[in-house]
């Protein structure tokens, strides 16, 4: 590795860093999981699949995920009129950094719990004297 200059922009000291921001918000995973895992989906079907979203949030990410290359939507002039959603080629190349972190979380999301819970029980909680 390189080292940055202090003061340096903080993507150049973590390249990854703009692949968080895009990919990593807090409905975008969701959203791509979704549409990666069950295909095409209506804005009411993903509405349903993601029941805390709500629907102004869905449209927002939705339009970024668009925006971004990540997410294709299909308009359908019909009556009434049907939006299709899909996750582009771009964002199915994402699909092996997901089966990744699945594959991490499957294995360490209980030593993260027991860590929090060693470090809750030997720490006093915020606002909380010793």
């Amino acid at each position: 590795m390189h080292a940055v200059p202090p003061g340096a922009d903080p993507e150049q000291a973590c390249p990854i860093a703009p692949v968080v921001d895009i990919v990593f918000s807090r409905w975008t995973t969701p959203i791509l999981w979704a549409l990666h895992t069950y295909g095409r989906h209506r804005f009411v079907e993903l509405e349903r699949r993601i029941v805390t979203i709500t629907p102004k949030v869905l449209t927002q990410r939705l339009r970024q995920l668009e925006r971004d290359g990540l997410v294709v939507r299909t308009y359908h002039p019909e009556v009434p009129p049907r939006v299709e959603y899909e996750i582009s080629k771009l964002g199915r190349s994402l699909a092996p950094l997901f089966a990744t972190l699945a594959e991490w979380a499957a294995l360490h999301l209980d030593d993260v719990e027991k860590a929090r819970a060693e470090h809750d029980a030997r720490e006093p909680a915020p606002g909380r004297r010793s």
